[in-house]
């Protein structure tokens, strides 16, 4: 009724000790030796009359609740196929677990084993019985490319978590440069089970900044339980339960808009771009602190996202598509602003001329919805560098 969807989680690189594959099939996993366990015993386990390897990635010690599988077994391979066939069966997506693990190159890199593909064959068989099952992985260490290719859906987008941690504007933006075949399928995040709270990661006013980024780029929008509330304690998969903690109502109202313009049809389906920011006057470095973006649709909507992701007010003029939109002037509607819509209309000839000036404060942000207008008695911005310059300097004596 509430055309919500059903994503389970699936893990393809282990099992838990207690699996009844254990007993029943040992063969499906990582065997050790006498050596290995003298040489890493961190990562064996007896289990019965077997030495079996836990779980892991290349650059960790196991896990010492899990146990290895083997993909270098075809038998192996096949058994989990029959798995992720069962797991579709009951929702409509998974979220695969570390899904970089089983791919031959880590592998064999992290076992000696090799190994054939596993995933694009599974994934086929998949959407062979389920026509538009939606499969994310989770990946890390920049194979987000390589898990598309394989056929999944999304892939984690860590690069873009990461350089927001940073707090640096230029890296974001670069970011956003790739081309948005491979943009369209990432899922961007602010926290999740593995991360430390967004609440507790970024003070708030980064953490606001950094969300209009992330949930206003293109690609899957993905949001961890308790985040919208500014919970503040990471919990355990295995704890399964949570202390109680007060919710942040000043961040809930700001996820309250959030989720609001989101939810609005030319940012779901529309065309997305990166827009370019120059300097408001010479030697004004501070342009190169700004991330700025277009939504647009065929049916005329515009939005136009501005953030200045620095911890210092900064000024830029942004270039604007000089098609959009038309009209002799040009209305910007801020649709996040905590007290209310703020409203700012501008000559088109101006916008085309020189684009839009911005004069922010530290970690300041707008999403603006763009109109037309034919009126042309507007407020102008600055007439020259100089007189932009005078006005942010008498803006900082006020």
């Amino acid at each position: 009724m509430r055309g919500l969807l059903l994503m389970l989680d699936f893990v393809p690189n282990h099992t838990g000790l207690d699996h009844p594959w254990v007993e029943d099939h040992p063969e499906y996993y990582v065997p050790g030796t006498e050596a290995d366990l003298a040489r890493a015993p961190q990562n064996y386990t007896m289990r019965g009359d077997r030495l079996l390897a836990h779980g892991r990635d290349p650059y960790f010690s196991g896990w010492p609740d899990t146990l290895q599988l083997d993909y270098g077994n075809p038998a192996t391979q096949a058994a989990m196929r029959g798995e992720l066939l069962a797991a579709a069966s009951l929702c409509d997506g998974l979220r695969c677990d570390m899904a970089m693990l089983i791919l031959p190159e880590v592998f064999q890199r992290t076992w000696g084993i090799a190994a054939q593909p596993f995933w694009p064959d599974a994934i086929q068989a998949v959407r062979a019985a389920r026509p538009g099952f939606v499969f994310m992985a989770e990946v890390y260490w920049d194979l987000e490319w390589t898990m598309q290719r394989q056929g999944f859906d999304y892939a984690y987008d860590k690069r873009l978590y990461d350089r927001l941690r940073e707090g640096h504007a230029r890296p974001v933006r670069e970011h956003l440069h790739a081309g948005l075949d491979y943009q369209g399928k990432l899922a961007r995040f602010m926290e999740n089970h593995d991360e430390p709270r967004a609440a507790a990661t970024f003070t708030r006013p980064i953490h606001e900044a950094a969300a209009i980024i992330t949930y206003l780029s293109p690609g899957l929008r993905f949001f961890h339980q308790g985040q919208f509330e500014g919970r503040t304690r990471r919990i355990s998969p295995h704890l399964v339960r949570a202390p109680v903690e007060a919710a942040d109502a000043a961040l809930q109202q700001f996820y309250e808009r959030l989720r609001t313009v989101v939810q609005e049809p030319v940012l779901r389906d529309g065309d997305w771009s990166l827009l370019e920011c120059v300097p408001a006057w010479d030697q004004n470095w501070t342009w190169d602190c700004f991330v700025a973006c277009l939504w647009k649709d065929a049916s005329g909507a515009r939005r136009i996202v501005a953030v200045n992701y620095a911890d210092h007010q900064s000024q830029c003029y942004v270039r604007l598509p000089r098609e959009d939109p038309g009209g002799r002037a040009v209305r910007f509607e801020d649709l996040m602003g905590a007290a209310g819509t703020v409203v700012f209309d501008r000559e088109r000839s101006d916008l085309d001329t020189r684009g839009l000036f911005l004069d922010m404060p530290s970690w300041g942000y707008h999403v603006f919805g763009v109109t037309a207008l034919e009126d042309t008695h507007v407020d102008r911005p600055p007439a020259s560098a100089a007189a932009a310059r005078e006005g942010v300097l008498a803006a900082h004596t006020r």
